[in-house]
C-alpha cells in the first residue's frame, strides 16, 4: 500500500481532520499545520491538497510533491489563470448542491410571487389587506446550464407543474427539462421564460453573458435567478434592466465583485433579493465523504469525481 500525505489548507482545518481522522482512509498521513514553517515543510511533502480555491492557489507554487488537489468549493475559477500550474489532478465537489440550490430557488421563487415580505411588513403595521397573485404552475422556467444543480431545479420546478426550458452548450437531453437548447438559441427562448435561472460557472463563453443586447430579449416582468458565477452578468446592463421593466425581480447570490461593494445601486433596489454567495453551502461532512471517495479511486488510479478539465473551465 502506497502512502500518501495530505495537507489540509481550509478555514475548517479542525472539523476536516476530525472528519477525516474517522473516514480511517488506507495509507493516509493528514497535516494539518498551523505555524507557517510546518506548513511550508508539509507542502515540501503533501502530494494531495485540500482546501478553498483561494488557499490553494496561493500554495501551488510551493507545492513540490503535488499530484491532485481537491477544492471544497464547486467553482474553482481561481484555479484557472492561465498564471497557475495545470500539472495536477484538480477536482471540485460539483453534484451535492442540487438540493440546496434547488431549496434556494424555490424558496425566494415562492416568497416574491405569494408577496411575502410585503405580508410580513403589513403584519407589522395591523394592516388586513390582500394582495391578488398568481399561480406558478403554468409558467415557465429556463435553466441556463443543464448539469446535476440544472437538473435537481428542473426536476423541482416539474413537481410545480412549470414547463422547464433549458440551455447548455451540447443541446443533449437531460432529466427534468421538457426541451434543451444549445446556447445560440438563448434569445430566441428568453421571451418565453417567466423565470430565468442562471447556475452557469465562469468560462470565456460566459463571461458578460448577460449584457444590455440579451437584457431587451427577457419577458417583461421576468423573475431572474443567478446562482452560477457573478460575471455572467453585466450588473450595469442587469439595473438599468430592473429599473425599465424589462427584468421584474432579480435574486442574485453571486456578483462579479464579492463582496458586493457597498456603494452598489442593487442593494437599494426595491427588486432585488442580495444574499451573500450562501445558496448552495460546502458542508464539511459532505465534501469529507466525496474526498473519501475519490482518495479510493486515486489510490487504485481509477477517474475520479470532480476531475476539472483546465482547457473547457470546469
Amino acid at each position: 500500500m502506497a502512502n500518501h500525505t495530505l495537507l489540509l489548507l481550509s478555514q475548517d482545518n479542525a472539523e476536516y481532520q476530525a472528519l477525516l481522522q474517522q473516514a480511517y482512509l488506507p495509507g493516509l498521513t493528514i497535516l494539518a499545520p498551523e505555524q507557517e514553517a510546518d506548513i511550508q515543510a508539509a507542502l515540501a511533502r503533501a502530494d494531495i491538497l485540500l482546501g478553498e480555491p483561494a488557499r490553494l492557489r496561493a500554495r501551488l507554487k510551493e507545492a513540490r510533491s503535488l499530484k491532485w488537489a481537491q477544492s471544497t468549493y464547486a467553482g474553482v475559477d481561481l484555479l484557472l489563470s492561465s498564471d497557475c500550474r495545470q500539472d495536477y489532478q484538480l477536482t471540485n465537489i460539483r453534484g451535492i448542491f442540487g438540493p440546496l440550490i434547488s431549496e434556494y430557488v424555490f424558496a425566494h421563487l415562492l416568497s416574491l410571487t405569494r408577496h411575502l415580505g410585503h405580508y410580513r411588513e403589513q403584519q407589522r403595521l395591523h394592516n388586513w389587506q390582500p394582495l391578488p397573485y398568481h399561480s406558478i404552475r403554468g409558467k415557465t422556467m429556463l435553466i441556463i446550464g443543464t448539469g446535476s444543480i440544472g437538473q435537481h431545479v428542473a426536476s423541482t420546478a416539474a413537481n410545480f407543474g412549470l414547463t422547464v426550458l433549458g440551455i447548455s452548450r451540447s443541446g443533449r437531453e437531460a432529466p427534468g427539462f421538457d426541451h434543451i437548447y444549445q446556447l445560440p438559441a438563448l434569445n430566441k427562448v428568453l421571451p418565453r421564460a417567466d423565470v430565468v435561472v442562471s447556475v452557469l460557472p465562469s468560462t470565456p463563453q460566459t463571461r458578460g453573458l448577460f449584457n444590455s443586447e440579451r437584457m431587451e430579449f427577457f419577458k417583461p416582468g421576468a423573475i431572474f435567478f443567478n446562482v452560477g458565477r457573478g460575471d455572467v452578468v453585466d450588473e450595469s446592463a442587469l439595473i438599468q434592466a430592473l429599473r425599465h421593466g424589462n427584468v421584474g425581480a432579480a435574486v442574485l447570490d453571486v456578483f462579479a465583485t464579492e463582496p458586493l461593494p457597498a456603494a452598489s445601486p442593487l442593494w437599494d433596489m426595491p427588486n432585488v433579493v442580495i444574499t451573500p454567495h450562501n445558496a448552495g453551502y460546502s458542508f464539511p461532512d459532505q465534501i469529507v465523504t466525496r474526498f473519501s471517495r475519490n482518495y479510493l479511486k486515486y489510490i487504485e488510479g481509477k477517474p475520479m469525481e470532480g476531475l476539472v478539465n483546465f482547457n473547457l473551465g470546469y
